[in-house]
């Protein structure tokens, strides 16, 4: 049985309305919007046909169905497919679980350097998923990581010997990873939807004597669901579809996603009709997830109903201050603090699993990525080019791999 919530914060049972924006916006006779209609036509949905149809045809162009036939019945394919999906909800739960009271703790209470916590959850989101992953096989491989270095050391013990204290090549090290650079999706939307929310809201639940906990599970989450919601299947999405982070630290240790599977399938003798019926599960999961969110969120509107809008009265956290800077220490510092600080000791030494003093120390590395290494302009040149989409025709010469260092 539903409990007893006052009136302006039950959801409106009417189905949500279109923001007036979008229908005064897109008018599917103008000229304009059809060249938008064909440019979306031409970049998403002309893939996904060839997609389809490739995932049809042999090697000679036959139809067949052998390809689903094979991923269907062969255990290799079924089981990265069953990774994949408990590593995405597992991220996912772990995301809204993190990100949620740290949203909750940036919009609506008086925590110190919210500004900068804010900053420095952006600098996770920037962070390539892949680069993460590396900086934390410098951290927690399990012989010569940096933390189990320390732990050898702290305790007596020798590496190859002991146990290591963390073995970041593991499904628990990759999704460990993988919430560290997704997290932020999750934050901002739940952010963003209690930047939206009036902030007397919560103070009439204070005046008719709620605790906070209360007030938040009654007032709070309730309009931060669609939020959550969203967050929660973004961050889903993203992990599904991630390749970096599973191939840097699930492959080595003979685990395999779905991803890393059809990456395999483009190896040499490449067969890509299978990598194609492959890669539609994919599709298909997204489309029923996108599915699943406007059925759940469409049986009901959201809607405030108040009065003209006033500052929000922030929440005093008091002595929870240090606990809830505590979290965002935890996860900035495994998600920014430790893996750059990793990387740039690791770029100024010799040997980077060896100790850090002067004798250690080198612009040898520098020097050979800037002055020696020809693919480094390249690389540069390349990155800029796709950044700035100004790549507008092929250009083999500037792509290819150089033989020379």
């Amino acid at each position: 049985m539903e409990r007893d919530k006052p009136a302006w914060l039950k959801a409106t049972g009417a189905p949500r309305r279109p923001l007036v924006s979008r229908a005064r916006s897109f008018d599917p006779t103008t000229p304009l919007s059809l060249a938008f209609v064909l440019l979306l036509a031409t970049l998403v949905l002309l893939p996904m046909f060839w997609l389809v149809v490739t995932s049809f045809l042999d090697d000679a162009g036959r139809f067949t169905l052998d390809q689903y036939r094979q991923f269907f019945t062969d255990a290799s394919f079924l089981k990265p497919l069953v990774t994949t999906l408990w590593t995405s909800a597992t991220v996912g739960v772990l995301c809204v679980a993190v990100a949620a009271p740290m949203g909750w703790l940036v919009a609506r209470t008086d925590l110190p350097g919210k500004r900068l916590l804010r900053i420095l959850i952006l600098a996770s989101f920037v962070t390539p998923p892949f680069l993460g992953a590396f900086a934390w096989v410098l951290l927690g491989g399990p012989n010569a990581g940096l933390i189990n270095q320390w732990y050898y050391a702290l305790f007596g013990l020798k590496a190859f010997e002991a146990a290591p204290l963390l073995n970041i090549f593991s499904a628990g090290g990759m999704v460990f990873v993988m919430m560290l650079y997704t997290f932020p999706y999750v934050f901002t939307f739940v952010a963003n939807g209690l930047d939206l929310v009036p902030g007397e809201l919560e103070e009439a639940s204070a005046i008719l004597g709620m605790p906070a906990w209360r007030t938040a599970l009654d007032v709070t989450l309730p309009l931060v669901t669609p939020a959550l919601l969203a967050g929660y299947l973004v961050a889903f999405l993203q992990s599904m579809t991630l390749f970096g982070t599973p191939a840097i630290l699930a492959l080595p240790a003979g685990i395999d996603t779905m991803t890393t599977k059809i990456w395999s399938l483009f190896q040499f003798p490449p067969r890509l009709g299978l990598a194609a019926a492959v890669s539609l599960p994919l599709l298909a999961i997204t489309v029923v997830l996108l599915k699943a969110q406007s059925t759940i969120m469409g049986r009901r509107g959201y809607a405030v109903i108040g009065g003209k809008a006033t500052a929000t009265r922030l929440l005093r956290l008091g002595a929870w201050k240090v606990p809830a800077l505590a979290l965002f220490a935890f996860v900035l510092g495994c998600s920014i603090v430790l893996p750059y600080g990793v990387l740039l000791r690791t770029a100024f030494v010799k040997n980077w699993s060896g100790p850090m003093g002067f004798e250690n120390l080198t612009l040898e590395n520098w020097r050979f990525v800037f002055l020696e290494f020809s693919q480094t302009r390249l690389a540069l040149q390349n990155t800029g080019d796709i950044a700035c989409c100004r790549s507008s025709r092929p250009r083999p010469s500037r792509f290819r791999a150089s033989s020379s260092p």
